[in-house]
């Protein structure tokens, strides 16, 4: 059995060591997919691998930075994906945009996910079957005590106008034929998981995402939408899944271009663009 509070505590403690770096003058380094990285990322995420391993002995944690080091664990039907620090180009540039994320799979499906935003005091979570909250948390402290004033949220259903979500520093997807099914009338941006936060609290409609990601990014935001009343799939309408292995002409947990919905309804123009959700 998963306790939601405890993934919330260790991400809420992760957080904590994030933004005392944050408060630093940093390094940034760059790793061999020219993506950065700083000891934000490689701090938080000894931390996370710790608490998850001491709570939830058996579980293979997969982590971003140890994947990108060679330590990939067997993948069982159930695993945690870990994303210490979601958006670091976000935490680079000092916007409050990044995330942490963690994550539950099973047998390929994000069932339970934590995201937490340290620098603007915000966390998220859902479990699969029960629902999605989101909640302030108080001084970034890592006990769950400090997690205050719980909400419910869900996704809204779609209008006449759609609102999309894109990415801050990756492109927004704007003006990109594949939305066109969509009757998209404004376009917002947003870092790391918190455009999946967007739409699981009804603030958007849909996360056009044709660039690449990999499955830590997602699963955690992922996890959340669904349990919210969302769906995630990919560009031609299957859903997204995830531990993915031995991809051809890809790597490990690599994503393919995917769309993600706040009313589901919204992923029945991929094939039937004529429609429209009313």
């Amino acid at each position: 059995m998963i306790e939601i509070a405890t993934l919330a505590d260790i991400a809420c403690a992760a957080g904590e060591k994030i933004l005392e770096i944050y408060g630093t003058d940093f390094a940034v380094a760059t790793k061999a997919d020219l993506s950065p990285v700083t000891l934000a990322d490689t701090a938080a995420e000894a931390i996370i691998t710790s608490k998850l391993n001491k709570a939830f002995p058996g579980i293979p944690v997969v982590a971003e930075e140890a994947v990108s080091a060679g330590n990939v664990p067997e993948t069982t039907a159930r695993f945690f994906l870990v994303d210490p620090l979601d958006g670091s180009k976000e935490f680079i540039a000092r916007n409050g945009e990044f995330t942490v994320n963690i994550a539950l799979i099973d047998k390929g499906v994000p069932v339970a996910g934590v995201v937490y935003a340290p620098a603007i005091g915000r966390i998220w979570w859902g479990i699969d079957g029960t629902g999605s909250s989101s909640a302030s948390v108080v001084d970034g402290n890592s006990t769950v005590a400090r997690i205050v004033e719980p909400t419910p949220i869900a996704v809204r259903p779609a209008g006449i106008g759609l609102c999309a979500v894109g990415s801050r520093s990756h492109g927004s997807g704007e003006g990109d034929p594949r939305l066109s099914p969509f009757a998209i009338n404004e376009f917002r941006s947003a870092g790391s998981s918190l455009k999946f936060c967007l739409l699981a609290e009804g603030g958007a409609d849909i996360y056009p995402r044709f660039g690449r990601t990999m499955e830590w990014d997602t699963a955690a935001g992922d996890a959340i939408l669904r349990a919210a009343g969302g769906r995630v799939t990919c560009v031609d309408g299957t859903p997204l899944r995830y531990g993915k292995r031995n991809q051809s002409g890809d790597s490990d947990f690599a994503n393919p271009f995917f769309f993600a919905f706040g009313d589901p309804r919204l992923s029945d123009l991929i094939a039937n663009p004529d429609q429209r959700a009313s």
